[in-house]
């Protein structure tokens, strides 16, 4: 009996296949971020701080958890714009020779190397950013990416998971600290605005919202895709 031709153009592939976490997210591999900036301006303020939580799943439990934390205190770039009253809301003074920055290439090449790594291993595509309100941690990163010349970002240029959404649907609360406190989670609003601090608390907010959809039912998606006969229509 001859085989069927394959066609090389079938992108097709066998769910199973597919690791569990890669099922999960589409391919993506979530990366929870956050930044701490001289502004709200990507383009022309400073980047100050930047960590990044890799995740991972319990497979037999399907649950998440935090994996690996990586972090940098950055050095403003050239030219850059530094806020006053941004510099006093996070209580960073960027001359600091204590803090240890790094400039922006160093920072991202080292955490885009992470995240790589744990992408491959999870069986993912590509990254997606979750942050707390994410378009602006997304925003900061791109505009440094760009500024760096670094040609192959992991993340997606604009899809993004957002707890502040993500914490309104399933909490009730959209600030991170009431979400969090909302969740059972601890939080410490002294040690709130260091990026360090803030992304592990998003990450575990995320995982806790995830990990209770999956708890209740709601992954994997349960879809009935029989036909019922409809029943006629009384006259």
């Amino acid at each position: 009996m001859s085989k069927s031709p394959v066609n090389p153009n079938d992108n097709s592939t066998d769910k199973n296949e597919k690791s569990a976490f890669a099922q999960r997210f589409r391919g993506y591999f979530p990366v929870v971020v956050d930044v701490e900036t001289a502004g709200f301006n990507a383009q022309t303020d400073a980047l100050l701080e930047i960590a990044a939580t890799t995740l991972q799943l319990d497979e037999i439990t399907g649950l998440f958890s935090l994996d690996e934390t990586i972090h940098f205190n950055v050095d403003p770039f050239e030219g850059a714009n530094l806020e006053k009253a941004a510099l006093e809301f996070t209580g960073i003074d960027p001359t600091n020779p204590l803090r240890g920055a790094v400039d922006e290439y160093k920072a991202l090449t080292e955490i885009f190397k992470l995240i790589r790594k744990k992408m491959k291993a999870a069986g993912c595509q590509r990254a997606v950013m979750v942050a707390h309100n994410a378009a602006f941690d997304l925003g900061f990163v791109n505009a440094a990416t760009e500024r760096c010349s670094i040609k192959r970002s992991p993340f997606h240029p604009f899809v993004s998971f957002d707890t502040t959404t993500l914490s309104g649907l399933a909490l009730g609360q959209t600030v991170l600290a009431k979400a969090c406190l909302t969740a059972g989670l601890e939080f410490n609003n002294s040690e709130a605005h260091s990026a360090l601090y803030d992304t592990e608390k998003t990450a575990e907010l995320f995982c806790f919202i995830v990990n209770k959809w999956q708890k209740m039912g709601g992954w994997p998606l349960a879809i009935d895709n029989t036909e019922e006969e409809a029943e006629p229509v009384n006259a």
